[in-house]
């Protein structure tokens, strides 16, 4: 996620195509109607846990202004009972534009591992089970066909092109997972409630002396058919040599994390900043128009080759940039996808022998948003691994993991590692993705590998634009990159490797960040 914004209009990490293209095609999945003639949807039953009952949505009810006032379903008494207000805030989901630019991206993205993915998830959700093996694209389109004769592609005009007669929910097996995800922000919790959070030394809050400056420039690289764009951020003058690399995340850019690269370059650190071109803002973009398909689990090793690519470039001066920079040792920052992409670069090896045991049980307690991205790069996974030797020390924010590398993988690791997880995220939740990571793992903090668990933060509030000045994370990234180059060959994980972090300082005055030691971890 993946690796997660609204399609838009911005830039994102969700792991799975839109969610309303999820829902919809997980909806025409439900009802097992897609072989015989289509009639319109008229009723959702959303069956209640408990009660012999349903509380029936009639869409109906929606085709005209003040239906429900004047309609007998369930939800049209309930509207009756608030003096519209339910219904004014169901009307402006149901009369929401879908993103769509032209309805081919349902073919693109119809049969894909992303979407079966994702029809698994929702499918768990919304207990639709027996989801039918000819779902293709080519069938989802005539629906589309169908809304778009209506009028404007909304969700109500989707829902009313369903075949079928209705479509029923099961909000018990809702409930189940709503509470498997509170279980798996739990552990978090309890750690961060048992923890001191660190101090805030204006030191490595505040912007560093020297005066930064930014711009773009490509690399031709022998991986892509196309030369590798790129933000450079860099301080103007008196630059100490060192050079960081930042990968973003799934269906982003570098200008969610830049506000990292301009507080890390004030301190006078070189950043380069790549664009993923199969799995950036304008891979989804072109997605969204129906142009290219769901990004390519070959992705998944491109995406590092980006980076070392980049490092390349600098060492041949291909670049443009000043003489002296240091290739040999490097620090990679990501976060989400990017998170994934620099544990590859410090040596894990992605594996499909999780994949294979846990991405079909949709009743997993670990399953989460995330496994949807995971599950998709089956295909490609066991020929993933591209360790950088260069790559010392990397910091992975919010990574989706704990399926793609196997329990003991961090003995063959090159870096050190900083894993950043926030208590909040719901689409790489901290107890799957990073505590049961960190337990399992034979090295784990004993490697001189650390875990910071960020206190609120989600999938989306850790990164930074550039005007922000490095967010929430700026002292914690300054503070572990700072520790490794002074550390130099020691930095390399092992049972004697010397602390990175210095024992406070790096904490945020808004956020509150702790880390977690090996004792407060304890067994998986």
């Amino acid at each position: 996620m993946v690796g997660l914004r609204q399609p838009d209009v911005r830039a994102s990490s969700f792991p799975f195509p839109a969610p309303w293209l999820v829902v919809t095609a997980a909806l025409l999945a439900s009802i097992g109607g897609l072989s015989r003639p289509a009639a319109a949807l008229e009723r959702i039953d959303l069956r209640l846990p408990l009660l012999d009952t349903s509380f029936t949505i009639k869409l109906s009810e929606f085709q005209k202004p003040g239906g429900l006032l004047s309609g007998n379903s369930d939800l049209a008494e309930l509207d009756q009972a608030t003096n519209g207000a339910v219904g004014r805030k169901l009307g402006v989901f149901l009369d929401y534009r879908l993103p769509l630019r032209s309805k081919e991206v349902l073919g693109q993205v119809a049969g894909s591992a992303l979407l079966n993915q994702a029809l698994l998830l929702v499918s768990a959700i919304g207990g639709i089970d027996g989801l039918p093996a000819n779902l293709n694209g080519q069938e989802i389109s005539a629906v589309l066909d169908r809304a778009a004769a209506k009028g404007p592609l909304t969700m109500l005009n989707v829902l009313q092109a369903l075949p079928g007669q209705t479509a029923s929910v099961d909000l018990e097996v809702a409930l189940f997972a709503v509470r498997r995800l509170a279980s798996q922000q739990k552990p978090a919790d309890r750690l961060i409630a048992a923890t001191p959070a660190a101090t805030v030394d204006p030191a490595l809050s505040k912007p560093g002396p020297l005066p930064v400056e930014r711009r773009e420039t490509s690399l031709v690289v022998s991986h892509r058919p196309e030369p590798l764009r790129l933000v450079v951020i860099a301080p103007s003058r008196q630059a100490n040599g060192r050079l960081v690399l930042i990968s973003h995340g799934l269906w982003d850019s570098p200008l969610s994390f830049e506000g990292w690269a301009k507080h890390l370059a004030s301190n006078g650190y070189t950043v380069l900043m790549p664009f993923h071109p199969g799995s950036d803002q304008s891979q989804q973009q072109a997605m969204l128009s129906g142009k290219v398909p769901p990004p390519d689990p070959a992705e998944l090793k491109l995406r590092p080759l980006d980076v070392s690519s980049l490092i390349d470039g600098v060492a041949s001066g291909k670049l443009g940039l000043p003489t002296g920079l240091n290739t040999d040792f490097v620090a990679v920052l990501g976060q989400s996808w990017g998170a994934t992409t620099v544990l590859q670069l410090a040596g894990l090896q992605p594996s499909a022998v999780r994949l294979n045991e846990r991405c079909k049980d949709v009743k997993d307690p670990s399953r989460n948003l995330s496994w949807v991205l995971q599950c998709s790069f089956i295909s490609a996974v066991d020929n993933a691994g591209l360790a950088d030797p260069r790559v010392k020390a990397v910091v992975a924010v919010s990574p989706p993991m704990s399926l793609l590398f196997n329990t003991g993988a961090a003995r063959a690791m090159n870096a050190r590692v900083l894993l950043v997880s926030g208590s909040r995220d719901w689409v790489v939740p901290a107890g799957p993705e990073a505590i049961t990571p960190m337990q399992s793992n034979a090295r784990g903090l004993g490697g001189g590998h650390r875990l910071v668990l960020a206190q609120g933060g989600d999938h989306f509030n850790l990164g930074s634009t550039y005007a922000e000045d490095g967010g929430a994370l700026r002292g914690l990234l300054l503070a572990w990159v700072n520790g490794a180059f002074s550390a130099g060959a020691a930095a390399a994980p092992g049972p004697n490797a010397p602390e990175l972090l210095p024992a406070s300082g790096w904490g945020d005055a808004a956020m509150p960040l702790v880390v977690v030691s090996r004792d407060q971890l304890g067994s998986p």
